[in-house]
């Protein structure tokens, strides 16, 4: 219960922002729904006077087609052939009275007649709205399909019925498809219909994006409650609710995190005779709760696969995501040519500053913070398959030891210029996942992993052993890739093996450690050399003996050094004296592997680290 009470208090933290539209990066709208309300997407807009009579009508167009609409708890919940009409704005079938002069049937008849009476009770209850008494005036009329096949927002077909799905058939009775089926995918009777108000004295507000409006209807239903049962989430005693929001990743999402209507089978039979006995949840904190989450998913979720990640804290939005890499929460590059010497300590300072400005934010804040992973693995159900709720303080420091262990030198990020920038620090977790398992790989797989990975920085844990491997046997395998890809599949490899080194307490370096006389870190370092020597000696681009021997070379180093070897001996006559430097510290490098080392078995994940500091250094000498 206690993500449930988190998300609760995170509402009550943020009321100034409910009902306040806010845009994604991509345009579409999103709010902080208030109590017993919901979203719909609307098709059609009709106006009414006042005095309750007929004013439009327009088609609506996707981009403002998102409406913000009150809602009962049974008509956030329905589905099939229950009847359940939303309080004001909803399908033709519910809000039209005159739909069975129209092709209509008994059902839509009795789903009319069940949405005009709730309307009623609301327009005449002590918590009633001019707004809403001049739509429920002009609605029990009986005229809506009238009123708009007159305005051309409907078609009707030769027998005055509505027309279904659009066929060509029609055309010769309307010259060109009218508009309703441009927004339609069903039939006309299923548009959504919401509704407006029109003055002549003064432009008012639209209804759904009124305050009074919200308050109106809110106070209303709150009216209407049930008796009141303990809630588990707060402890108080509130009016209960066994129906729980969906939508909760989008507006086509049916899957609930809460939900116990298997009454037949054996959800809960057995030890319990109802479900109320499992657990009691109170209307309104069930409301807030979940729209919260709601317009933090909008705010700020990630999703991968439909899997939801997010990261919040009740009172403040705008923190640190232990999922991306050390750029985003430090876009500084470093030059091309500055070495890099960092040590863990150094390191930790550097990210410890770039943090600094969310501490700071954030100093007035006491709230802790919270991590939740959602997915569903069905249309109905909903998981929560991760939540942890930490101390801020502890989160941030995980943080810093996760940017500043877990790190390499980097090349595959662009910065404002649109160029490949260095970066030095941790890569993300979804680069981690295409680093492992190819750019290529499975939604659901890269998913996976992302999941596995959030408890190795949050909690501090050794990152999975599987992991580690195939990123290191995919970056012993150069040929199977392009260049760029590789490259970077390099580095976050090496970031995974210095890692898992540190988390050993092994001492290692970032930078070329010369005196480091590990088998695997000198052959790496050896092969290393080989490709910048037959790089140099190169006039086209095309791959060394180096690299295209790489996979080989992990698994059986002597064998495949000798043939590397001896590929080498006509580039090393190429370059003459220039290649004298190379040639001697192979010679070094070769002098520093003990005998009984020379052999087949197989290399460790620390000779990518050689191999690639050797490498980078090499880039950075004169000579």
């Amino acid at each position: 219960m206690s993500w449930l009470l988190n998300l609760y208090e995170t509402y009550e933290a943020n009321l100034d922002r409910v009902g306040v539209i806010e845009k994604k990066s991509n345009g579409l709208e999103y709010t902080l729904l208030p109590v017993s309300h919901t979203t719909q997407t609307a098709h059609i807009e009709v106006s009414v006077t006042e005095d309750g009579e007929f004013h439009s009508a327009e088609i609506i167009d996707g981009d403002d087609a998102n409406t913000l609409i009150p809602c009962t708890e049974k008509s956030a919940s329905r589905a099939g052939s229950i009847i359940a009409p939303y309080p004001l704005h909803d399908k033709l079938s519910y809000v039209a009275g005159d739909l069975a002069a129209y092709g209509g049937d008994k059902k839509q008849e009795e789903q009319f007649a069940a949405y005009i009476k709730q309307l009623e009770s609301w327009a005449k209850s002590p918590y009633g709205h001019p707004k809403v008494e001049s739509i429920y005036n002009y609605l029990r009329k009986k005229q809506l399909i009238q009123d708009l096949v007159k305005w051309g927002a409907l078609a009707l077909d030769g027998n005055n019925r509505l027309i279904g799905k659009w066929d060509k058939q029609y055309l010769p009775l309307y010259g060109e498809k009218p508009k309703i089926f441009s927004v339609l995918s069903g039939d006309q009777e299923s548009a959504f219909v919401r509704f407006n108000v029109y003055s002549v004295e003064r432009q008012l507000t639209k209804i759904w994006q009124d305050r009074e409006m919200y308050d109106s209807f809110i106070d209303y239903y709150s009216h209407l409650q049930g008796e009141k049962k303990l809630c588990y989430v707060t402890g108080k005693w509130l009016p209960g609710t066994d129906k729980h929001a969906n939508k909760i990743r989008n507006a086509a999402d049916k899957a609930k995190l809460i939900s116990a209507n298997d009454t037949s089978g054996f959800t809960y039979r057995g030890r319990f005779t109802s479900s109320d006995e499992v657990a009691g949840i109170s209307y309104e904190v069930s409301q807030k709760a979940h729209n919260a989450l709601k317009w933090l998913i909008n705010r700020q979720g990630k999703f991968i696969d439909q899997r939801v990640f997010l990261v919040w804290s009740n009172d403040a939005n705008d923190l640190p995501d232990p999922m991306e890499d050390t750029f985003s929460i430090d876009p500084i590059p470093i030059e091309a040519n500055e070495r890099i010497s960092f040590t863990d300590q150094e390191q930790a300072m550097e990210v410890a500053k770039a943090l600094a400005g969310y501490r700071n934010d954030l100093s007035s804040y006491k709230s802790d913070v919270n991590l939740l992973i959602l997915d569903s693995a069905t249309t109905g159900r909903m998981a929560v398959l991760y939540y942890r709720n930490m101390n801020r303080e502890l989160y941030f420091g995980r943080l810093v030891k996760w940017h500043s262990t877990c790190v390499w030198l980097h090349r595959y990020r662009k910065g404002d210029s649109g160029d490949y920038v260095y970066f030095f620090g941790a890569p993300s977790l979804k680069d981690i996942a295409y680093a492992a398992y190819g750019s290529n790989a499975n939604e659901k797989v890269v998913k996976g992993l992302m999941e596995r990975m959030l408890p190795c920085i949050v909690d501090d844990r050794e990152i999975p052993p599987d992991v580690v491997r195939n990123a290191v046997r995919r970056a012993s395998n150069p040929v199977s890739m392009e260049k760029w890809e590789w490259e970077k599949t390099l580095s976050i490899a090496c970031a995974l093996v210095y890692k898992t080194l540190i988390s050993r307490q092994e001492e290692y370096k970032v930078a070329l450690d010369t005196e480091n006389e590990d088998r695997s870190y000198l052959f790496g370092r050896l092969l290393a050399v080989a490709d910048v020597l037959e790089r140099r000696a190169l006039e086209e681009q095309r791959s060394t003996n180096a690299i295209r021997y790489m996979n080989s070379f992990s698994q059986r180093p002597e064998r495949t050094w000798m043939t590397i070897q001896a590929s080498l001996q006509p580039y090393q006559a190429r370059l003459g004296s220039k290649g004298n430097y190379l040639s001697s510290l192979m010679d070094e490098i070769a002098s520093k592997i003990k005998f009984e080392d020379f052999n087949n078995k197989p290399l460790s994940g620390k000779y990518l680290l050689g191999f690639y500091s050797q490498r980078h250094e090499l880039y950075q000498k004169k000579e």
